[in-house]
């Protein structure tokens, strides 16, 4: 009588504790990743989409100027509140010299109108107040949404019924109305740190939702019973089994968030009730900039080129890891 060895003949090996591994061969690579962390589905499946590196690697480069922008803008000689009157004409209006907006070997992105201040180092300041804020508000979304979520589908009863309610009165105001009249009442504060816990305040019930909904399959698993019954309590079981079981769509819901608080940020700011000169910021640029648009395009073209790209990136590598680790929340 022969025997065969594990895993010969197309066989797949048994894994550890009795359960065969995936047949790669039968059931595609979908199974060979089967049991990988959202971390390693994602990596995974990043280094497959030529598009999405290139996304990332905008991603990064914005991340890079926001946290290098003191050093950026020293390296352009120039700091984003320094006027430069040799580098406008006063018989103009204070436009500024030369083509494409001033730009030359002492100004790399041209100046601003009547001012004369550096438009590189104003930009990559101004990305670091953008994406300061959009981090931080993401943050506060996430951290509450999770937490809310995950409490009310696990608990159910009156404490689902309490966030709920509470998520459909945060989600029943006129979010952005709402934004601009408290950013407006509000005088003598710090306005990055007002932005940033307004646009938190409104944006948390998306998340607990989803969440919420995730938590509502996951607390009858049966990994999720037998803890229970082994007498594991409620914060054991909702940090060791239902939090890393959520945390995928979580993570895919929060790189989508990004864009979003970033041109939220830069709406708010453009109307004039966000971030206040001469602490710079793409949306107030832009508003600044819309006065100039027939004598100086530039002006107005750059930021917008900025703001565009950065939204541009952080929504296809949202999309992508949507894709990867939500798929039944993504597309149809």
């Amino acid at each position: 009588m022969t025997t065969t060895a594990p895993g010969a003949g197309g066989q797949a090996a048994p894994a550890p504790g009795g359960a065969p591994a995936p047949d790669i061969a039968k059931d595609g690579p979908a199974a060979a990743t089967a049991g990988s962390s959202p971390w390693q589905l994602a990596r995974r499946e990043l280094r497959r989409r030529p598009a999405v590196r290139v996304s990332l690697c905008v991603v990064l480069l914005f991340v890079l100027m926001a946290v290098t922008a003191p050093w950026l803008g020293a390296l352009g000689g120039w700091s984003p509140e320094e006027f430069d009157k040799t580098a406008i004409d006063p018989y103009l209006g204070g436009q500024p010299l030369g083509s494409f907006g001033g730009i030359s070997p002492e100004h790399w992105l041209g100046v601003e109108p009547v001012t004369g201040r550096d438009l590189f180092a104003r930009v990559v300041h101004g990305a670091q107040v953008s994406l300061l804020i959009a981090f931080a508000a993401t943050a506060i979304v996430v951290v509450a949404g999770t937490a809310a979520g995950i409490a009310a589908g696990y608990f159910g009863g009156r404490t689902d019924a309490v966030l709920s309610r509470l998520m459909d009165l945060t989600m029943s105001f006129p979010s952005l109305i709402f934004m601009i009249a408290m950013l407006s009442v509000a005088k003598d504060v710090n306005r990055i740190v007002l932005m940033t816990s307004v646009i938190g305040v409104f944006g948390w019930p998306g998340v607990a939702r989803v969440v919420r909904g995730q938590t509502l399959s996951l607390k009858h698993r049966e990994y999720v019973d037998a803890a229970r019954v082994g007498g594991s309590g409620p914060w054991r079981i909702l940090t060791r089994d239902i939090l890393p079981g959520v945390s995928g769509p979580v993570i895919a819901y929060t790189t989508l968030l990004i864009p979003g608080m970033i041109s939220t940020e830069a709406a708010l700011s453009y109307l004039g009730v966000g971030v206040r000169p001469p602490t710079p910021s793409w949306g107030q640029m832009i508003a600044e900039s819309v006065a100039y648009y027939e004598t100086d395009p530039m002006y107005f073209v750059i930021p917008s080129v900025f703001l565009f790209l950065a939204v541009l990136a952080f929504t296809l590598l949202g999309d992508a890891l949507r894709d990867i680790l939500d798929p039944r929340g993504g597309r149809t």
